[in-house]
């Protein structure tokens, strides 16, 4: 009997817990993404940070679409349904939504199914927050996506991006749910929630808040800006409608002093401005204030005990909460006996060999019914639904070319490698040209890493040290070949074409490297594990 429930078990954790199974669907509404924020003086090395976990089942392909001229009177074209294409020139699902007037020149980017990187040094994050289903109009022009992609593409700082979102959203329409994105450039961050105008009038609300340069932020899928500061343009930006709209809606009385968060929440709030992640985050980054779960209200920012750098916000992209008492695999426990020196046995208690921190519904609910509340599920923020999750330096004593780098993955951020991506790459090796999430595809980024990954997730105990020992080589390995890089970008200044080329051929060969290593610890799991897990 034992025997058959773990089979049964190790099946049960071969997929992962999504918004599409979990019993309590609150757990999950909106709940699909994660981005940290790092002021230039709360880093360590004076870069700003910003970063985003896609959690979901979005397009893992990637382009970089090239820098433009553009003719007198051209079009850009809007579109939606481009986040679940196979491929770049894939249109199923694609629906032109609009157009509007072009700019005369546009800017380099890294089209992310939620672009992210400019040649410029400007970067976005994103989560999604939902907010009242009251104020989504869908025929607002703009998803969040295309506000990023023309954001990247015509401007050079996050303020003005900020301005030209909002300019947008106002002109065009607004038709996604609501949205944060975490909008980064040398010099500062600002964080920009969205939402409808409800479905009598296109348009849209929005405000924006500024992270102190001393200080870290994070949006975890619920709005986290405060009281309207409009007063205060160098740190706060907003539409002019946002009051009178919570007002039409029912969603402020009118009376109590105005909230952002308070106003335009959903469910999966709890009430609040925060829930596990953004306390886990905060606190971890700044434990001398002392937040607790227990609190009302979590402030919109912190400032950090000590300076933070690249490699620790990518940590905190592994986070499942080990050691705290939000640990999922606190209570799965097994017996072993260990021989002692002297010949002699002892029981030890030890956790589950097959315990991971991704299991799915099936696995928590055979748990939990074997013995009541042996697993209280928590949104950790390493999930194994990942799409892809990136971690952006944007570097201002650099040439932008090789000042900003994306240090992406995909899957599941706590088991993939960091490839690098710059602002001076000028194209992605050809695997990056293969969303592999409806289909298998050995050429694909996303299968590089994924059989490795999912393997060791059967067996979390017995492959954990292998899959960090790999992903701590290759961040290393990045970290120690950046500065001769840099110095080569450098006494390159003015030769495009052969930096172009330099970094290119760095990312190339750093994926290459990495599919080898992930291939090899595949094929070695296999064997370890050829009579079961």
């Amino acid at each position: 009997m034992r025997i058959a429930i773990l089979f049964l078990m190790g099946l049960a954790f071969c997929l992962p817990i999504s918004a599409q199974t979990i019993d309590n669907e609150q757990d999950f509404v909106g709940a699909n993404c994660t981005s940290i924020m790092v002021g230039k003086k709360a880093s360590a090395d004076g870069s700003v940070i910003v970063s985003h976990t896609c959690d979901g089942r979005y397009r893992t392909w990637m382009t970089i679409e090239p820098a433009q001229n553009h003719k007198a009177g051209a079009l850009h074209k809007v579109y939606k349904g481009t986040m679940q294409t196979a491929f770049p020139t894939d249109t199923h699902g694609v629906k032109l939504a609009g157009e509007i007037p072009q700019v005369a020149h546009t800017y380099a980017y890294l089209n992310t199914a939620y672009p992210c990187l400019n040649e410029k040094q400007l970067a976005i994050g994103e989560t999604t927050f939902s907010g009242p289903d009251t104020l989504v109009n869908e025929k607002g022009m703009f998803m969040i996506e295309e506000l990023e992609r023309i954001a990247l593409m015509r401007c050079t700082t996050a303020r003005e991006a900020v301005q030209l979102i909002g300019d947008l959203v106002q002109q065009y329409g607004y038709g996604d749910g609501g949205e944060c994105i975490t909008i980064a450039d040398k010099k500062e961050i600002w964080q920009m929630e969205i939402l409808g105008e409800g479905p009598e009038k296109i348009g849209g609300i929005w405000a924006a808040q500024r992270i102190p340069d001393n200080h870290v932020g994070v949006s975890a899928n619920i709005p986290r800006i405060g009281k309207m500061q409009r007063d205060n343009p160098e740190y706060f930006m907003a539409s002019d409608n946002v009051e009178a709209v919570a007002l039409k809606y029912g969603l402020w009385d009118g009376k109590e002093p105005f909230v952002f968060w308070k106003a335009f929440n959903s469910s999966y709030a709890n009430g609040k401005n925060f829930r596990e992640r953004e306390f886990f985050i905060l606190n971890a980054l700044a434990p001398s204030l002392k937040l607790s779960m227990e609190m009302d209200e979590l402030p919109f920012s912190v400032k950090p005990d000590s300076n933070v750098n690249v490699l620790k916000v990518i940590e905190l992209f592994r986070s499942t909460y080990e050691g705290t008492d939000m640990d999922m695999l606190k209570n799965l426990k097994i017996v072993k006996k260990v021989k002692n020196e002297d010949g002699t046995f002892r029981n030890d208690t030890i956790l589950s060999p097959i315990a991971n921190p991704w299991m799915t519904t099936n696995a928590l609910n055979t748990y939990n019914f074997l013995s009541d509340n042996a697993v209280t599920f928590q949104r950790t923020v390493s999930v194994a639904w990942c799409s892809y999750s990136h971690v952006i330096q944007l570097r201002d004593w650099l040439p932008d070319a090789i000042g900003g780098v994306c240090w992406i993955s995909v899957d599941n951020p706590a088991e993939s490698p960091r490839i690098p991506i710059f602002c001076g790459n000028s194209e992605l090796p050809e695997a990056f040209n293969f969303c592999g999430q409806r289909k298998f595809n050995e050429n694909a980024i996303l299968w590089y890493y994924r059989p490795a990954n999912k393997l060791a997730t059967l067996a979390w105990k017995n492959t954990r040290k292998e899959i960090e020992k790999n992903v701590a080589h290759f961040e290393q390995k990045l970290t120690t070949d950046l500065p001769n890089l840099e110095k080569s970008v450098v006494e390159m200044q003015g030769k495009t074409t052969k930096i172009n080329r330099l970094l290119n051929q760095y990312t190339s060969d750093f994926v290459e490297d990495t599919r080898k290593c992930w291939k090899d610890m595949e094929e070695k799991f296999w064997v370890r594990f050829g009579l079961g897990f």
